[in-house]
């Protein structure tokens, strides 16, 4: 059974910076482009992040670049966003998920169950 299980979210000042952590099971990540997406009250999921499996790139909502950063822990079967010098608008639940093969970083097929960021003033 495939899952993924998101952690590490929070309550965090403007400025300051989280790492979010998602453990996969059930397949193995290595063999998967996988992201992040978030969602904040009232608006549309957006996705945040992505590591593509076939060209090693990595993809960043333009919003976030030289802030976030995704990696991969392969021993672990982990992925996770390093976010630094938070802004309010990044406050969401964040999301977790791996991407069909042959419509990397474009379709996801399995979603995690969302971890809370809040940024405060």
């Amino acid at each position: 059974e495939v899952q993924l299980v998101e952690s590490g979210g929070g309550l965090v000042q403007a400025g300051g910076s989280l790492r979010l952590s998602c453990a996969a099971s059930g397949f193995t990540i290595d063999n998967y482009s996988i992201g992040w997406f978030r969602q904040a009250p009232g608006k549309d999921r957006e996705g945040v992040s992505c590591l593509n499996k076939d060209d090693g790139l990595t993809y960043y909502l333009e919003s976030v670049k030289g802030r976030f950063t995704i990696s991969t822990d392969n021993a672990k079967n982990t992925v996770y966003l390093q976010m630094n010098s938070l802004k309010l608008e990044d406050t969401a639940v964040y999301y977790c998920a791996r991407f069909m093969v042959g419509a990397e970083c474009q379709s996801a097929d399995y979603w995690g169950q969302g971890t809370q960021v809040t940024v405060s003033s």
